[in-house]
C-alpha cells in the first residue's frame, strides 16, 4: 500500500566504516533531516522515525541486527544493483518500498566483460608477461566474431553484456528465472533449470545475476564441469554465486581455459589466497562497474528519487522483493 511522504522527511544514510557521506548528499537538507550510521549500533539509534534509508555499503548486516528499530520506514534505496545486503525476511514480507542503482553501473561493467573477453581472445595477458621476460614470441590468437557468450543473469546488466557482444558479432544467450520466446538483445534465453545444459555451447560465460538463495553457489563442479575446456569464465555478479574450491580445482586441473573475476566469497580477498596464483586468472578489486565520477552519479540518481517520493510519485527501480 502506498504511503504518504511526510512533510519534513527523516532520511539516514548507511555508510561503510570509515567512509565519508557520499558528495552532494547534502543537498538532502532543504528537503530532509539527515542522519547518517555505519554500523549496526548507530544504525539502531538513527533507525527510529527514519522514513527513508538509503544504503551505501553493499556488504552491510547492519540493517538485519538494527531493524527491531525501524519504525517509520518507508523506502529503503541502495547504491548498488544488487540488494542481497537489504533483502532481508523483514524487508521482503514488508510493504516498504526497495529500489537499486540499476543503469548506473550497467554499460560500465558490459566494457569491463568486453575488455575480458577480447584480452582473453588476443592473448593480451601473456603478452604482458612476455614483455616483463623480454621475450619476442610470435603466436596465433583468436578471433572474437563468432563466439558464442552464455551471460547468466539476464536483467539490465546482463542485456548490456549481450548487446557489446553483439556489436562484435558474438552469438549471446542469457539465462533467467524463465525462458523468454524472444528478446531483442539475446539470441535465446533460457530458464534457469536449462543452465548445464547450455554451458557446453558457450565459449565465455558471464555471471551478471544477482545473489538470492537459488544462485548461491550455482557454479559448483557440476556446473564448471559442464563447461568447455577452452572456455573461460567471467564474474561480474556476486562472489558466492561461485563455489570458489571448485573455481581453483577446475582452473588447476584445466577443466576451464581461464578466469575473470572482480567479485569473491571473500572480500577485500586475503593476499595468501590460492586465486592470486590460479594458472590463466584475472583478479579485479570488485571495481567493474566504477568509472570516474561513479558516486556523484548515484547521489544524483538518490536525489531525484528522493523528489519523486516526496512528491508522491511512482519510483524507478523498484525491486521485486518476491525475487528467488
Amino acid at each position: 500500500m502506498a504511503q504518504t511522504a511526510p512533510e519534513t522527511p527523516v532520511v539516514t544514510v548507511l555508510i561503510a566504516p570509515g567512509d565519508a557521506l557520499p558528495p552532494g548528499i547534502e543537498r538532502l537538507t532543504e528537503a530532509a533531516i539527515l542522519r547518517q550510521a555505519w554500523d549496526a549500533e548507530s544504525l539502531r539509534a538513527a533507525l527510529p522515525g527514519t522514513h527513508v534509508l538509503c544504503v551505501t555499503d553493499f556488504r552491510t548486516s547492519a540493517l538485519r541486527r538494527a531493524w527491531p528499530a525501524a519504525d517509520r520506514l518507508q523506502w529503503i534505496h541502495t547504491t548498488s544493483a544488487g540488494v542481497d545486503a537489504v533483502l532481508i525476511p523483514e524487508v521482503r514480507a514488508s510493504d516498504i518500498a526497495l529500489t537499486n542503482a540499476r543503469g548506473i553501473f550497467d554499460r560500465a561493467i558490459a566494457e569491463y566483460v568486453l575488455g575480458q573477453i577480447i584480452a582473453f581472445a588476443k592473448s593480451f595477458h601473456r603478452n604482458w608477461m612476455l614483455q616483463q621476460q623480454h621475450e619476442w614470441l610470435h603466436r596465433d590468437t583468436e578471433r572474437v566474431q563468432g563466439k558464442r557468450v552464455l551471460v547468466v543473469g539476464a536483467g539490465a546488466i546482463g542485456r548490456e553484456i549481450a548487446r557489446l557482444s553483439r556489436a562484435v558479432g558474438m552469438v549471446t544467450e542469457g539465462i533467467a528465472r524463465t525462458e523468454r520466446t524472444a528478446d531483442p538483445d539475446f539470441e535465446a534465453v533460457y530458464a534457469a533449470q536449462d543452465l548445464h545444459a547450455r554451458l557446453p555451447c558457450a565459449d565465455f560465460v558471464v555471471v551478471a545475476a544477482p545473489l538470492t538463495p537459488a544462485t548461491q553457489g550455482l557454479f559448483d563442479i557440476t556446473a564448471l564441469r559442464c563447461m568447455q575446456r577452452s572456455a573461460r569464465l567471467i564474474n561480474v555478479g556476486r562472489g558466492p554465486i561461485v563455489v570458489t574450491e571448485a573455481l581453483l580445482q577446475a582452473l588447476q586441473e584445466g577443466w576451464i581455459a581461464g578466469a575473470a573475476l572482480d567479485v569473491f566469497e571473500e572480500e577485500p580477498l586475503p593476499a595468501s589466497h590460492p586465486l592470486w596464483e590460479a594458472p590463466n586468472t584475472v583478479l579485479s578489486a570488485h571495481m567493474a562497474g566504477d568509472f570516474l565520477g561513479w558516486r556523484e552519479a548515484l547521489i544524483e540518481q538518490f536525489i531525484e528519487q528522493f523528489h519523486r517520493w516526496h512528491r508522491g510519485e511512482p519510483l524507478h527501480n523498484l525491486v521485486d522483493k518476491g525475487h528467488d
